[in-house]
C-alpha cells in the first residue's frame, strides 16, 4: 500500500480494493510501525467495514492488535446498517487509567517510601488469578454491572466527587447486565479491585512540569505533587464478554449478508439483536472496571492516608478501550454513530455538554501513561480534536511480550529503576521484563505527535517514583 505524508503528523491510506474510506495514521516518520507490524493492514481492513465514515483511523501509539490495531479508532453510521465489532473494543473492555493527587510534595514520599510502596502493595492485589480488594456477593455483582462506581461510593467508598471526576459519570447508562454470561460472572466475581497483569500498574508519581497553570489547577494538579495513576480493566469478565460476544456475531454475519476481509473483525449491524446485544453486556463491563479502578484508588488513598496522614483526589477517570454511540458531523450532516477507540482515549473538547461543569471550559482531561520507569502526561481535549475527539492511549508496544522477555534481564531492569530512584514491587521477574521501557515507544515522541496533529494539548508531565506491577 501506498502511505502519503500529508503533514509532519499526519499520513493517508487512500481508497482502494474494498476501503470504503481511506485511513488516516497520526505517526511521524520515526512512529510509523516497521514492515512486518501488520497493523498497517489492519487499519486497511476496518475500512472495509459496513457503514464505516470519514476514514479508519491510527493513533501514534498504534501497533498490532486483535482485528482492529491497538490506537484505532472507527466510527459506523448506525442508521445505515453500521456495524459494531467486538474487535474494536478488544478483550479488556474498558481498560483505562485514572489519576489521583495528594496534598503532597515529592520530598514527603522520599521520606516515607518504603513504607508507602509496602502498603501500596498490600492492599493492591495483582496476576492472573483472582484476589481482590472487595469480595461481592453475587447480588453485589449484578450492582456493580449496572450501577459502576456509584455501587461502592452508596456503601461508603468515596464520594460524590469521585462520580463527577469519571467519564460518564462513574456509569454507562445502558449496561444490560441480563446480556452477560454466567461463565464472565463467576470470572468477575473474585476479582473487583485487582490489576491483573501485563501492562497493568499502580504508579506513585510526581508533578515534574506543568505546561498550563490554569488548567493544571482546575484539574487538581500543581508542580511537585504525589499522584498516584492506576491503569487496568475488567479483567477477567470483559475477556469473557468479549470471547462469547466474539463467537455469536461470527456465527451470526452470514444472517445479516456481512463478510470480512479478517475473521477477528466478525460483527453485526449496531441495530441488531447480536449488536445490541453485545453493546448492552460492554456497557455492564465497562461499569465493573470503573469500580474495579475506583475500589483500588480507595484503597490506595487509605494507605496514603494512614503512612502520611493524607488521602487522595481524584484527579480523572478514563477509559480507551469502548464503543460509544454518540451523534458527530459528518460531512456537513449530524449523524448517530458508533464509534470504536481501542487503544484511544476519548478527548472531549472545552464545551462539550457530556462535561461536567468543572470541566466544561477546559475541555475534557487526558491521561496518557508511559511504560514502566518512563513519564506519563495529563492532557486536555481540544476544538479542533480530529478523529471524532480521540487521542491516543499510552507509548505503544515495540516489542511483543514474548520478545521482551527474551531480550530483557529483569533483574538488571530492576537495577536501573531502582538506580533511577523508582521503588519497585513486582509480583515476578517475567512481569518486569515485558513491561521494560525498551518495548515500548518514546511516549514523549509519541504525545509530540498527538499535541502536534491538534488531537490534545499538554497540561502536565508527572515522572515515577514507585511503581506497583501485576
Amino acid at each position: 500500500m501506498e502511505l502519503v505524508e500529508e503533514t509532519p503528523y499526519r499520513f493517508r491510506i487512500e481508497r482502494h480494493g474494498e476501503m470504503r474510506v481511506p485511513g488516516v495514521v497520526f505517526a511521524s516518520q520515526r512512529l510509523l510501525p516497521p514492515k512486518g507490524d501488520g497493523a498497517l493492514d489492519q487499519v486497511v481492513n476496518v475500512a472495509t467495514l459496513p457503514g464505516i465514515v470519514s476514514a479508519s483511523y491510527a493513533m501514534p501509539d498504534m501497533h498490532w492488535g486483535y482485528g482492529f490495531p491497538i490506537g484505532g479508532v472507527a466510527a459506523t453510521d448506525v442508521l445505515a446498517g453500521g456495524v459494531v465489532s467486538p474487535g474494536g473494543v478488544g478483550f479488556d473492555i474498558s481498560c483505562g487509567v485514572r489519576l489521583l493527587a495528594a496534598e503532597l510534595d515529592r520530598s514527603d514520599f522520599r521520606r516515607a517510601a518504603e513504607r508507602i510502596m509496602d502498603g501500596l502493595s498490600r492492599a493492591t492485589p495483582r496476576g492472573a488469578g483472582r484476589g481482590a480488594v472487595w469480595e461481592l456477593p453475587r447480588e453485589g455483582l449484578e450492582r456493580v454491572l449496572e450501577e459502576g462506581a456509584h455501587y461502592p461510593v452508596a456503601r461508603g467508598r468515596g464520594t460524590s466527587r469521585d462520580l463527577e471526576r469519571c467519564e460518564d459519570g462513574g456509569a454507562m447508562a445502558d449496561a444490560q447486565p441480563g446480556r452477560v454470561s454466567a461463565r464472565a460472572r463467576d470470572r468477575g466475581l473474585g476479582q473487583l479491585g485487582s490489576l491483573g497483569s501485563g501492562n497493568h500498574f499502580l504508579e506513585v508519581q510526581a508533578v515534574a512540569e506543568v505546561y498550563d497553570e490554569g488548567i493544571a489547577g482546575v484539574f487538581g494538579l500543581r508542580l511537585d505533587q504525589l499522584c498516584v495513576m492506576i491503569h487496568c480493566g475488567s479483567r477477567g469478565l470483559g475477556h469473557q464478554i468479549c470471547t462469547d460476544h466474539l463467537r455469536s456475531m461470527d456465527e451470526s454475519m452470514a444472517d445479516h449478508g456481512l463478510v470480512v476481509p479478517d475473521r477477528q473483525l466478525a460483527c453485526t449491524p449496531v441495530d441488531s439483536p447480536a449488536g445490541r446485544a453485545y453493546l448492552g453486556a460492554m456497557a455492564a463491563a465497562a461499569n465493573y472496571a470503573r469500580a474495579n479502578r475506583h475500589v483500588l484508588g480507595v484503597a490506595a488513598g487509605d494507605v496514603l492516608e494512614k503512612v502520611t496522614g493524607c488521602g487522595l483526589d481524584l484527579v480523572y477517570d478514563i477509559s480507551h478501550n469502548l464503543a460509544k454511540i454518540e451523534a458527530h458531523e459528518v460531512e456537513g450532516r449530524r449523524r448517530t454513530l458508533c464509534v470504536h477507540r481501542k487503544g484511544a482515549t476519548r478527548a472531549l473538547p472545552p464545551g462539550h455538554p457530556e462535561l461536567p461543569p468543572g470541566l466544561r471550559e477546559t475541555g475534557q482531561p487526558v491521561l496518557i501513561p508511559g511504560s514502566m520507569g518512563t513519564a506519563s502526561y495529563v492532557l486536555a481535549g481540544v476544538p479542533t480534536g480530529d478523529a471524532f475527539f480521540s487521542t491516543c492511549h499510552g507509548a505503544g508496544r515495540t516489542q511483543s511480550r514474548h520478545q521482551a522477555v527474551r531480550t530483557i534481564d529483569a533483574h538488571r531492569l530492576r537495577r536501573d529503576l531502582e538506580h533511577d530512584g523508582i521503588v519497585v514491587r513486582g509480583s515476578s521477574a517475567r512481569g518486569l521484563a515485558e513491561e521494560a521501557p525498551t518495548a515500548y515507544k518514546d511516549v514523549d515522541a509519541v504525545v509530540a505527535v498527538a499535541e502536534g496533529a491538534g488531537l490534545c494539548r499538554r497540561i502536565a508531565r508527572l515522572v515515577p517514583l514507585g511503581v506497583v506491577k501485576g
